[in-house]
């Protein structure tokens, strides 16, 4: 681990300071990631700058329109439980849940959790030379390496890595907001836009800019979020990534599908919003039948390697009993 200054905002003004005077300087939340990625000689920070005790704690309901605004330093842990997110968007108390471990989720924050970097193996470890996320232009290892938990949606030959939040595939499907504040003020970032796909620049994970802090994430008042569910399909119980995980949520209307929201997790470099299954699903009646076709419709141009073929398939059975769950088919 190289050499580094530590200091404690006492403000967001402050944090925000103190991270843009230093050209390599990055805020710590939980670290969870961040620690772990300076211990192998990924992240070379030379300045953390401490935003714990920055007044960013706090689940509360919106005025007038219902929604949620999580604080950036919300706990795992505290927002899985949270009554709010329990009662009214199950999906992400139940994504919160199946990540980590008890112990991790007591440290990991929101903000953190929305800026987790890739578990590709050629990216955590700088013994493999060819990682352009890592070290732009030298190749990427994963293409023709071991690509088992690698990408089938939206990836480039520059990158095939996967981003690893449960959480944020939940709030994919909730249309969440993310609230940030920088040098320049305060705005605000759809979750959709916030993550972005390799394209020729794998490196540039984000849509943030330099120095820009993230507050909150707001959550809109969805009333039939209550009928939502998260599946996750990983190679151990717990304490393990997603090979394939799915959110969904169903608005019905009498016997049919008046709406859908479905979003993928370990399919592609950002959480994956499955917008074509969504329209194959809407007028439908909930069954087995629709719900492959939509999750045939959303796979349609997958494309799989050497050893990590076998995931099309296996987002298409997530998907279908993602859907089924929620819709109380078991």
């Amino acid at each position: 681990m190289n050499p580094f200054t530590y200091s404690r905002a006492s403000d967001q003004q402050t944090a925000i300071n103190g991270v843009a005077a230093h050209e390599h300087a990055k805020y710590l939340g939980g670290g969870t990631n961040l620690i772990d990625l300076m211990k192998m000689g990924v992240e070379h920070p030379e300045q953390l700058v401490d935003i714990n005790r920055l007044d960013l704690t706090k689940v509360e309901q919106l005025p007038g329109n219902g929604g949620v605004r999580i604080g950036a330093l919300v706990r795992n842990s505290d927002l899985a439980e949270h009554n709010l997110i329990k009662t009214n968007y199950p999906v992400l108390s139940e994504a919160l849940l199946s990540g980590a471990s008890p112990q991790l989720r007591n440290l990991a924050t929101t903000g953190g959790n929305l800026l987790q970097r890739t578990r590709c193996y050629y990216f955590y470890d700088p013994a493999f030379p060819m990682c352009n996320k890592r070290d732009p232009g030298s190749g990427c290892g994963a293409l023709e390496g071991y690509n088992r938990i690698h990408a089938i949606l939206g990836q480039s030959d520059k990158c095939i890595a996967v981003h690893p939040s449960d959480m944020c595939v939940a709030m994919a499907a909730l249309e969440a907001v993310v609230r940030v504040q920088g040098p320049n003020g305060e705005r605000t970032i759809r979750l959709a836009d916030f993550h972005r796909l390799p394209g020729e620049t794998p490196q540039v994970e984000t849509n943030l800019q330099p120095n820009e802090l993230i507050t909150a994430v707001d959550l809109p008042a969805l009333p039939f979020a209550k009928r939502s569910h998260y599946l996750k399909v990983r190679d151990r119980a717990s304490y393990a990534f997603a090979l394939v995980s799915v959110a969904a949520i169903l608005e019905m209307d009498g016997g049919r599908i008046k709406s859908a929201r479905v979003a993928l997790g370990g399919v592609a470099h950002k959480p994956w919003r499955a917008h074509k299954a969504e329209q194959a699903l809407g007028g439908k009646e909930p069954n087995d039948a629709s719900f492959r076709a939509a999750a045939e419709a959303e796979l349609a141009n997958a494309h799989g390697y050497k050893y990590n073929s076998f995931k099309i398939e296996l987002t298409k059975r997530a998907i279908t009993q993602a859907l089924r769950t929620v819709a109380g088919m078991g």
